[in-house]
């Protein structure tokens, strides 16, 4: 089977209170472990305006996953964050091979 490391951004509607953020990046998580992926480092951005106004907001929470699985892609998890309401916006995208290696998320390093 094929490894595959992809990153996962979420934006937390600044509406959601502050003690519910980690509720919301534990449902996240969540659904990445249920689709196969392992969640190799989590790093929460925290509150931060936007360069454009979304759906009437100008500020959201950020939170990045770097997330290691065998599937291709995260299909479940990203219908799932499409749906939720808390979320303003999610973007997953597939790390190439080489960066994967060099953060130390696949197996020996690739030489240039």
């Amino acid at each position: 089977m094929i490894t595959r490391v992809y990153e996962l951004m979420i934006i937390i509607d600044s509406d959601v209170a502050d003690g519910d953020i980690e509720a919301v990046m534990t449902r996240t998580e969540e659904l990445v472990t249920a689709e196969g992926g392992r969640i190799a480092s989590t790093n929460n951005w925290g509150r931060r305006k936007f360069a454009y106004e979304i759906n009437h907001k100008v500020e959201g929470t950020y939170v990045v996953w770097e997330i290691v699985t065998e599937s291709a892609g995260l299909p479940n998890t990203e219908r799932q964050l499409r749906l939720a309401d808390d979320i303003v916006r999610h973007k997953v995208f597939r790390l190439p091979e080489k960066e994967a290696t060099r953060r130390g998320l696949l197996g020996a390093v690739v030489s240039d």
